[in-house]
């Protein structure tokens, strides 16, 4: 693998992008001045890059050798992505080494690294490993459940409605594991992770969200019916695939895939007269086969073929299934107000939506201060706009549905008012 990169570097075959983003595991700070360096996992004494962060803890765009793109679209290929070590350091913080972070040809891959400061923590390396994508690795076939729980008749303890988690608390091993680790991990960057490390971010984009809105009901069945707390448990949901979904403390995600995330994760399946989410479970159907669940690699040929996702969902799950809305998403101040925000929108949305931006402006500095007057004016656009380059949005400078919830979010790590759910 090595070889073939240092081929393709030579010969700029094909390139794929990485950016970093250094945080402080401690009020969501961005670190400035952190010094980055990449090299092949492998090969950690020939560095590739050396950066430091900018004042939004961030890296440049770095381009770097990646596999040709055709290994994705194909089961049984060679490895699809080029591994990558990000090893940062940074004074008055812990170091940290991420080993296996994936570069697909053509994606840009987005590495969040999170420092402990020294006096909470102690000096020595913190070393994370990303393991192979299960497409490519070898892992446990899901153990097949009921899609629906018979909540009703067991007098299981459920939530009353369908709410989005501000945070679901993962246990990083199969449920009876008790010596795996349990992580308190944001909602969003859960579904991230899990598609980041359980599909090819290469794919259609229908045939991403197909599947991110598998994972994500699938998810939601868990939050709702309790299912491992009606256990005895204290986690959500765990990082086994015969479980649940994969999931991997410290990885990479893609921006093809955070963007669809940021604007679906409302979202989960239904079928009618069913009030709780579907458990949407699914396998690679290649090396795995399972009938009326959705296989990764067929959902990526009927992407090819130009089916919308809805239509690869019901392909696999039958004609009944439908794309819903939670009633609630937890943790946030305020509800998207069901509309977009630009250039002559007025009101108290404005007004607030302008009082969260100055308040992140004063950790993300690039962003500018504007007047909290409830008018979107040219000033207030143009800080929407930086805001959506720091935080990996498209840069329309109006305020969407996935701009309004990540300002949402930014605002709530910043302030520290968040709370656990």
């Amino acid at each position: 693998m090595q070889n073939q990169l240092r081929a393709a570097e030579s010969n700029h075959v094909d390139r794929g992008t990485m950016k970093i983003q250094v945080t402080s595991a401690v009020g969501m700070v961005p670190v400035e001045d952190a010094r980055v360096t990449i090299s092949y996992t492998g090969d950690p004494e020939h560095a590739l890059e050396q950066i430091v962060t900018n004042a939004d803890g961030q890296s440049d765009v770095l381009e770097l050798a990646a596999p040709p793109l055709e290994y994705s679209m194909e089961p049984e290929q060679s490895q699809p992505y080029a591994e990558y070590t990000v090893e940062v350091e940074a004074e008055g913080y812990r170091p940290v080494n991420v080993e296996g972070v994936d570069v697909f040809s053509g994606e840009l891959s987005l590495q969040n690294v999170q420092m402990e400061p020294l006096e909470v923590s102690e000096d020595e390396l913190k070393n994370i490993v990303i393991p192979a994508n299960t497409l490519f690795g070898n892992f446990p076939p899901k153990i097949a459940e009921a899609e629906i729980k018979p909540v009703d008749e067991s007098g299981e303890i459920v939530l009353s409605r369908v709410v989005i988690p501000e945070y679901v608390v993962v246990h990083d091993g199969t449920p009876g594991d008790s010596t795996a680790g349990d992580y308190y991990v944001k909602y969003k960057d859960y579904i991230k992770n899990v598609a980041s490390s359980e599909i090819y971010a290469t794919w259609p984009d229908s045939t991403i969200r197909a599947n991110i809105l598998a994972i994500m009901s699938f998810t939601l069945n868990r939050v709702y019916t309790e299912w491992y707390r009606n256990k005895g448990y204290d986690f959500t949901i765990t990082s086994s695939t015969a479980y649940d979904h994969k999931w991997v403390y410290g990885r990479n995600y893609f921006q093809s895939i955070s963007r669809v995330v940021d604007e679906m994760f409302g979202n989960y399946l239904s079928r009618p007269n069913v009030k709780q989410p579907i458990l949407t479970q699914y396998c690679d159907g290649e090396r795995v086969t399972c009938p009326n669940w959705l296989s990764q690699w067929g959902s990526k040929y009927l992407g090819d073929q130009n089916y919308s996702a809805i239509e690869i969902l019901r392909y696999y799950y039958g004609s009944n299934m439908y794309i819903n809305e939670a009633e609630e998403i937890s943790g946030i101040p305020a509800s998207w107000p069901r509309e977009n925000l630009q250039v002559g929108s007025r009101g108290d949305k404005v007004r607030q939506m302008q009082e969260q931006l100055n308040r992140i402006a004063q950790v993300y500095t690039s962003i500018p201060r504007i007047a909290a007057d409830g008018s979107f004016g040219p000033a207030t656009q143009a800080a929407v706009r930086r805001f959506q380059s720091v935080f990996g949005l498209p840069q329309t400078g109006v305020v969407d549905y996935a701009t309004w919830y990540k300002i949402s979010e930014i605002y709530v790590g910043v302030t520290r008012i968040a709370e656990l759910v």
